[in-house]
């Protein structure tokens, strides 16, 4: 996990990648945590999962 807060834009949408390399986890932990219910995810139309900023932020600040 990064000591400094990831700087994204609260209403941008970011992918599973992005997300990982913001928070500095891999992509296994990342979804232990959304399993979990630590972080929320949605999804595209195509099914693919993304992860807002706000969602970022409030789980950095939880996990911190």
């Amino acid at each position: 996990m990064v000591n400094e807060e990831p700087d994204v834009k609260l209403n941008n949408r970011y992918s599973v990648n992005e997300t990982c390399a913001l928070l500095g986890i891999t992509r296994k932990t990342l979804a232990k945590y959304t399993k979990g219910g630590l972080i929320k995810c949605g999804f595209r139309s195509t099914l693919t999962k993304f992860y807002t900023g706000r969602e970022i932020s409030k789980f950095w600040r939880s996990a911190v």
